[in-house]
């Protein structure tokens, strides 16, 4: 059969279509957006629970994922299924995700559980767990293995390059509608129980030059280490010499794997850290070590250049902690992206100062029931907290990803101690204080800090307002300073397909005693204020 010279041309032409559309993450003056079918969009993530990712527990995860309304599903895949035989590679779970994602129009981000998940390598295939010899684990400072992969066995590395980059070929050829939209390389890698390897091979590169990479005098700088030409790691970095090793041989064995699955398709990959306290410095045998934690993104910035950004998973509590994560990993070389977060209500806030930060998306961990047997009913009330702001973000979304990467966006979130914030809006301030009776009163009628809002200003006058738990009053300034003012207008509505629908006009009551309230869910309000 002849193939005619113009199906030959539309078929170079959707392939090159299809290989244009490829998700993938911008930048623009500092901020970040994600790229999925060539538009801005916001991640209204889940993740699913560890071992949910076989047939017989999708459907609940499926269930939640809907009730949940979010756009993109967390998976795992796993190592040890995928490749249960050496060279032998099972993609059955991996289509079924593909075509029940599809069916249910959600996206998903997979989470390669290989070499590393919780800084451990229980993922990896029975047959390299038998063979210890050759795929060892860390040997620690006195001398016992440590239950974490070392990162520097060869053979494990050389293992891990080609699962990752069959798995990634094989998403390459099986998903040209681009389903999955980004891919997590290992969970939480590092090590517990010591701070870095101590078998000889190990000793031996320790006590070795540090690289090139490592010298720059902006990295150095950025670690608040002096600027040297060279030196083994403990004469360059001193007392943080064995973390730093450990962050650096963890980043370069991750972004060969990285480099490989992307050699073969070049989706987004990111990496995701479990956290050390933000506030205090602490040394790394107090965190997981290695891992991409706030201290050493430098470090994995200069290590792993196929991971495109690092993540931190948020399981502190108090607003002090967590803020401050999001500044730390809210970079301009750096999207800033939250995989995990507590399934508490608490955290449900979190994603307004994600958002608001340029973030280009949200998810909280353990969607599902992880086999427990909910009801409906016990399904829906978990869900609820982050159901209700999924909701009302899900017809707007493409709206905020572009808003997000315009910088229009700002929030206030609640404090454990309620008090008032302010919030500079150009010529206008605005004040928000939390539960109370919509008199000023800033007594916390819902107990715990819940409350939240976020701004969109869509002109000098104009702003888009949503959230829950509190009240907002404006004040004019800056142009507006001293004049006599005014709402306009504040409509109540939602989005459909990206417009705004409006239900009512909000006056009187609703508005003249110390301006407009948000309740238990939220509401979205077009507010227009004019000075005379």
């Amino acid at each position: 059969m002849k193939v005619s010279a113009l199906c030959i041309v539309v078929a170079l032409f959707i392939s090159e279509n299809l290989y244009a559309q490829v998700p993938q993450i911008i930048q623009k003056n500092g901020r970040h957006t994600l790229l999925v079918d060539g538009e801005p969009f916001l991640i209204l993530g889940g993740q699913a629970r560890n071992s949910s990712a076989w047939p017989g527990m999708l459907p609940q995860v499926w269930l939640s994922a809907e009730k949940m309304h979010v756009n993109t599903l967390e998976v795992p895949i796993y190592w040890e299924q995928v490749e249960a035989q050496p060279g032998h590679f099972d993609f059955s779970i991996v289509d079924a995700l593909l075509s029940q994602a599809r069916q249910h129009r959600i996206r998903l981000v997979l989470l390669w559980f290989g070499t590393w998940k919780n800084g451990s390598n229980h993922y990896m295939p029975d047959w390299m767990k038998r063979d210890a010899a050759k795929y060892p684990n860390i040997t620690g400072k006195n001398g016992p293995a440590i239950d974490s992969p070392s990162p520097h066995s060869v053979a494990t590395l050389e293992a891990d390059v080609k699962a990752f980059s069959t798995v990634m070929r094989h998403l390459k050829a099986a998903d040209p509608q681009h389903t999955v939209i980004m891919v997590q390389v290992e969970n939480e890698s590092g090590s517990w129980g010591s701070v870095r390897d101590y078998s000889p091979s190990a000793q031996k590169l320790f006590e070795g030059q540090v690289p090139a990479e490592l010298l720059k005098p902006e990295l150095l700088k950025a670690l608040n280490q002096p600027v040297v030409t060279g030196g083994t790691w403990h004469e360059v970095f001193g007392d943080r010499a064995d973390e730093y090793f450990q962050a650096w041989s963890v980043a370069r064995y991750i972004g060969k794997v990285a480099a490989a699955g992307k050699a073969e398709y070049a989706l987004p990959l990111y990496v995701n850290a479990a956290l050390r306290d933000p506030l205090t410095n602490p040394t790394a045998n107090n965190y997981e070590s290695g891992g991409p934690t706030d201290n050493v993104i430098p470090i994995w910035k200069a290590a792993a250049p196929a991971i495109d950004l690092v993540a931190p998973d948020v399981y502190f509590s108090g607003s002090e902690r967590v803020l401050k994560v999001l500044d730390l990993y809210n970079r301009a070389d750096n999207a800033l992206f939250v995989p995990e977060a507590d399934f508490s209500p608490l955290h449900a806030k979190y994603m307004y100062e994600v958002i608001a930060r340029g973030g280009i998306g949200f998810s909280p961990f353990g969607i599902d029931d992880n086999g427990e047997g909910e009801t409906l009913k016990e399904t829906e009330q978990r869900l609820a907290p982050f159901a209700q702001e999924y909701a009302m973000a899900a017809p707007m979304m493409r709206d905020l990803a572009q808003w997000d990467f315009d910088g229009k966006i700002k929030t206030v979130t609640e404090r454990e101690d309620h008090a008032q914030q302010t919030l500079d809006l150009g010529d206008w301030q605005v004040k928000v204080w939390f539960g109370g009776d919509g008199r000023g009163n800033a007594a916390p009628v819902y107990g715990q800090p819940t409350g939240k809002v976020m701004f969109v200003q869509l002109s000098p006058n104009t702003f888009i307002a949503t959230g829950t738990g509190c009240h907002i009053t404006f004040s004019p300034t800056g142009a507006n300073t001293g004049r006599p003012w005014q709402y306009l207008k504040v409509e109540e509505g939602h989005y459909e397909n990206g417009i705004f629908k409006v239900l009512r006009i909000q006056n009187g009551d609703e508005t003249d005693w110390g301006g407009p309230g948000f309740g238990t869910k939220p509401t979205v309000l077009r507010i227009s204020l004019v000075a005379r």
